[in-house]
């Protein structure tokens, strides 16, 4: 049987950290998603939508809140 120790106990916490560090890293850089990038048509598109629909729930709160 193992023997529980402070270093047996650190050598298994180092293995688990390091076993979570690699699966918690991207394999892929974030950055190369598409859309990212404002120099595409879709970014741009996307954009002019969430700012219209942004603009329309500003409006509405606006006109809900009495005067």
């Amino acid at each position: 049987m193992n023997e529980l120790t402070l270093e047996a106990l650190a050598k298994r916490i180092e293995a688990i950290e390091l076993q979570l560090a690699a699966q918690r890293s991207p394999k892929k850089d974030w950055r190369r998603v598409v859309g990212i990038s404002d120099d595409n048509e879709f970014t741009r598109a996307m954009l002019t939508e969430i700012e219209a629909q942004r603009d329309a729930q500003r409006k509405a709160a606006e006109e809900a809140i009495p005067e």
